[in-house]
């Protein structure tokens, strides 16, 4: 099975014979893992040098049986696996995104890096349809973002919160109803969306385009009503997002943050600090919409988001200008006939519901007394 890395050269070079794809050498074992991942409700398959495989099911890891990999037996496994561009991004620069389809088995999305110079690999299920946002259980407060006209919405979370799956169930609502033009951008595409009363394209970095930026420029010129952005992953793409929710388009993209405040310092921190306060006026312009999520164990198995949810009005862009993110949470309650929820509510709501346990509500509050208060 192992295979030294200083062969990746001869590893690309057969994919590239063999066409993208296909299967070399004993790919087909991490076939099997994955079969396994997908028939127990998993979610991952995490490869690191020194373990056995590892599952992820309702976030807990669980070994394989059958021995402990190293860097090069992981290497040799997934480069076969990955399409002819992934495989030289992984070779000339030790990390690769990619997605991959497996006959019979179901589509990932696969993430091949290096660590302590060895390499590991994190490949996540991508379910065979687009979730509802009903089938998410998510709230009414996310459904009614799917009929906003313009402006930025941001979906924020965790690794692993379900922010992308999120992004789909809203994409999937717009395109059902409404006959929309809607283009996503993304590394890379994890769930592919047919055309319904809405027509949409999906850009996939790396495949369609170069970069994000590179995507995002042509993709304003495509006369879109609606671009969604994978992931906000830099400045240049951070601007271009921000032009077009200014210019009148419908903005949908995702970042790393867990909490409404955060999300905007993160936007406003990856620009130099001279740039600070013309950032804040443009984010306060463009915003219309913050979430962030969190998945909580469900009771009986399984795991449920619990959601925040900012509406941007008047008094939220006067805070995000002035800099004065910590009064956003009250924010929030203010604007509640408007579509606002905090996580506590969301939670409570949950609690109420029999779907999780007050015990977990109260774990992931961001303010625990207010759970109290609520289920008071």
């Amino acid at each position: 099975m192992t295979r030294p890395s200083d062969d990746l050269d001869a590893l690309i070079g057969e994919l590239n014979a063999a066409g993208e794809g296909s299967t070399i050498g004993g790919s087909s074992q991490v076939e099997d893992w994955l079969a396994a991942v997908v028939q127990r409700n998993g979610s991952d398959l995490l490869l690191v040098a020194g373990s056995a495989p590892m599952l992820r099911i309702d976030g807990r890891l669980s070994p394989v049986a059958g021995g402990v990999l190293d860097g090069d037996d992981i290497a040799a496994l997934m480069v076969p696996l990955l399409p002819p561009h992934a495989a030289r991004q992984f070779h000339t620069s030790g990390i690769a995104d990619a997605s991959l389809r497996i006959p019979s088995v179901g589509r990932f999305r696969v993430n091949l890096h290096h660590e302590r110079g060895r390499a590991a690999a994190a490949i996540r299920v991508l379910p065979a349809r687009v979730p509802t946002i009903a089938d998410l259980n998510l709230p009414p407060e996310i459904e009614q973002l799917s009929g906003l006209n313009r402006g930025l919405v941001l979906i924020g979370g965790a690794t692993g919160s379900g922010k992308t799956t999120t992004l789909a169930a809203l994409v999937d609502a717009i395109n059902r109803r409404d006959a929309r033009h809607i283009i996503t951008v993304e590394d890379p595409i994890e769930y592919e969306h047919t055309h319904h009363a809405g027509l949409v394209e999906q850009v996939e970095v790396g495949v369609d385009a170069p970069d994000f930026p590179t995507a995002l420029r042509a993709a304003v010129r495509q006369a879109p009503d609606i671009l969604v952005i994978g992931e906000m992953r830099d400045p240049e793409s951070m601007r271009i997002a921000l032009s077009a929710a200014e210019t009148g388009h419908l903005v949908f993209s995702s970042l790393h943050a867990t909490d409404v405040a955060g999300a905007i310092g993160r936007i406003c921190d990856s620009f130099p600090d001279e740039r600070q306060n013309t950032i804040r006026q443009e984010v306060s312009l463009a915003l219309s919409a913050i979430v962030t999520q969190w998945l909580v164990p469900r009771i009986g198995g399984g795991r449920v988001p619990a959601v925040e949810v900012l509406r941007v009005g008047y008094g939220a862009r006067q805070h995000i200008r002035k800099n004065a993110l910590q009064h956003l949470h009250q924010e929030i309650t203010i604007t509640r006939k408007h579509g606002s929820i905090t996580l506590e509510e969301s939670l409570v709501r949950l609690v109420r519901a029999g779907t999780i346990t007050k015990a977990d509500a109260v774990q992931r509050a961001g303010h625990q007394d207010e759970i109290e208060q609520l289920l008071a």
